[in-house]
């Protein structure tokens, strides 16, 4: 009878949590951008070298809010600025409303941009049909403090086509005085974990269509080895070179390993008996292979460590100087992220520091819960023979789903982005 009373205690469980920001923000725009500036781990070095990094003597702010009745339409307002009269820069605002056909799909859109910079007022579009592949975007401005250089600089009509292999596509410029058609133009095929690509990106003024066609500084090509599934559960490796317009040789490194530690917090169950982690590690090399000067070659590299969903902390070195900075968000909804940034120049060895502040309510920060036998770096045959990797919902989520890039199981913040290039 004592037996039959007594609790068992609770399995015990690894806490999961979601990515600090998922998706990027820069990530819903990625249909307005040639599928060429997006691969090769280049979408992924963008957030690591700039995300929660303010420059010096800077400070910025940021309101992601989505109305409780309609998921489909959400503001993203922006402040920044300098914190003293020396630093650089004017004060900077900027208010962007958006409506999503789809709340899990960011290809189709439409925005509506109020700036104090030009243009005052930028509308952009997007439309994606993933059943044939085909899309289609548009940037153009509405008002300008500069109305003679509106369509010369900002009026944008592109053509795209996307599938797990393949993208290719082109921009135009339907109004510009320019003679240039197209205004760019892209190839990129992917082969197993191999991704090829080539652009065409006319610069130079000439007067003939032929003489652009056949001038190589128009053109850039790239290949790329990735591994991954680009979910963050699951580690990737994309290294990728780029010979960009004949004489800019570019060399990029990026890397996100998912580690489990041990951990007894106070705060959580006596369950929890461990926690995953996300690193991130990253380096970029330009430089010239023509006569130029060895000051235009720049090299940078950065980490970043999510400890857990409301701790971040990333770095990064360059040339020039190095920056540090630390983020902390609240587990309340709203959100409110606040990081400090410490940037040091290497030639005065000052120090000077940035602020920023967002407040967010367009994502979710909550733990998902694992069994604690589910190791994502090195699975082993014993725990693939025990079944249950992952509990969640009303079926268990395997090591072996994952492996075959299963992800119907998971929640949307820890699912890879469609498959297309």
């Amino acid at each position: 009878m004592g037996n039959f009373m007594t609790k068992e205690p609770p399995p015990p469980v690894v806490l999961v949590p979601p990515l600090f920001d998922f998706p990027p923000l820069s990530a819903r725009n990625r249909m307005l951008e040639p599928s060429y500036n997006l691969l090769f781990g280049k979408l992924a070095l963008k957030c690591l070298f700039e995300d929660y990094f303010e420059d010096a003597r800077q400070f910025s702010a940021k309101f992601l809010l989505k109305p409780m009745d309609d998921p489909h339409v959400d503001l993203v307002a922006s402040l920044s600025g300098g914190l003293d009269r020396k630093a650089e820069g004017d004060l900077v605002g900027n208010a962007m409303f958006r409506w999503q056909s789809d709340v899990d799909d960011p290809h189709t859109f439409v925005d509506l941009s109020v700036a104090t910079s030009n243009p005052v007022l930028l509308m952009r579009s997007s439309a994606y049909y993933p059943k044939y592949g085909i899309g289609a975007f548009a940037v153009y401005p509405l008002l300008s403090k500069k109305t003679e250089q509106l369509t010369d600089e900002y009026g944008i009509m592109g053509l795209r086509y996307g599938s797990t292999n393949l993208s290719l596509g082109a921009t135009v410029s339907p109004f510009t005085t320019k003679d240039e058609f197209p205004k760019s133009a892209w190839l990129v095929s992917k082969m197993g974990r191999l991704t090829v690509g080539v652009q065409y990106e006319p610069l130079c003024d000439e007067n003939k269509d032929t003489a652009k066609y056949s001038d190589l500084r128009n053109w850039s090509c790239a290949a790329g080895y990735g591994v991954g599934s680009r979910s963050p559960l699951s580690p990737s490796f994309n290294f990728g070179l780029e010979l960009a317009r004949s004489s800019q040789f570019i060399a990029s490194f990026y890397q996100h390993v998912v580690v489990q530690r041990r951990v007894k917090n106070p705060f959580e169950e006596d369950g929890v008996v461990g926690i995953t982690n996300y690193i991130d590690l990253g380096f970029e090399l330009q430089t010239r292979i023509d006569d130029s000067k060895a000051s235009d070659s720049s090299l940078q590299m950065a980490a970043s460590w999510q400890a857990n969903k409301n701790f971040l902390l990333k770095g990064k070195v360059g040339a020039l100087s190095s920056t540090f900075t630390l983020a902390f968000k609240s587990w309340w909804k709203p959100s409110f992220a606040f990081n400090i940034s410490a940037t040091t120049n290497h030639s005065t060895r000052q120090t000077a520091y940035g602020f920023g502040l967002r407040v967010d309510n367009l994502r979710e920060a909550s733990y998902q819960r694992a069994d604690p036998n589910f190791v994502m770096l090195t699975p082993n045959k014993e725990h693939l023979a025990d079944g249950i990797v992952w509990k969640m919902g009303k079926r268990p989520m395997f090591q072996s789903d994952l492996d075959a890039e299963n992800f119907s199981e998971l929640p949307r913040e820890l699912r890879p982005p469609q498959k297309i290039l």
